[in-house]
């Protein structure tokens, strides 16, 4: 078995544990909960883990430890064939790529902002810095709105997918639909998929 060290309302391990289930290997992973805070030091997962003290991190069955979600859904993308949810080659792997970047970002600064609103006591906390992290989440659904996710699951759509979860679960004051018709309609779709419904971000 390996050992996928999470927290349930991190939209980054929300992708791998998507990923696992789309790919056929959720029943392969044990969640090990555990907590990460960027004013609360967890120097023991540092020293075991990753230094970074970020989550997600993979041990595989081997003992490797594998971190970045990004990395973690590549490995299980090849240990499931390959091909599977990131194309191997060609014009396609690219739009996937990019497509995931793109909601990583938004996902990014979606995370940063909850840092910033939260985390920073509020006379210490930058308007201005604020007022930018929120134009690249609205950039980065405007970019998806001219272009929603079309055909199977794949690693940008599985991560457009968490990002907008993670912006109904903390952001609900920040209605999105309205304005991205076809995002939501897409979002709506895939939120009934067993790896999105199983998934949804609790705490």
């Amino acid at each position: 078995m390996m050992k996928l060290y999470h927290s349930p309302t991190s939209p980054f391990v929300r992708k791998v544990r998507v990923a696992a289930t789309e790919l056929g290997l959720a029943d392969r992973l044990v969640l090990e909960t555990t907590h990460v805070s960027p004013v609360e030091r967890n120097r023991a997962y540092a020293d075991a883990v990753n230094p970074l003290r970020k989550i997600p991190a993979l041990v595989t069955d081997d003992g490797e430890v594998i971190v970045d979600s990004s990395v973690i859904c590549d490995y299980l993308d090849a240990l499931a064939g390959g091909g599977r949810i990131i194309p191997a080659a060609g014009p396609a792997r690219w739009q996937v790529l990019t497509a995931h970047m793109v909601a990583d970002g938004m996902c990014d600064a979606a995370v940063l902002l909850r840092y910033e609103t939260v985390a920073r006591p509020e006379a210490s906390r930058w308007p201005t810095w604020i007022d930018d992290q929120w134009d690249r989440v609205q950039a980065g659904l405007g970019w998806f709105e001219a272009r929603p996710p079309a055909g199977p699951l794949d690693l940008g759509s599985i991560a457009l997918g968490c990002t907008l979860g993670y912006l109904d679960f903390r952001y609900a004051d920040r209605p999105w639909r309205d304005r991205h018709p076809r995002l939501a309609d897409w979002f709506k779709g895939v939120s009934a998929r067993p790896s999105f419904a199983e998934t949804v971000p609790t705490g």
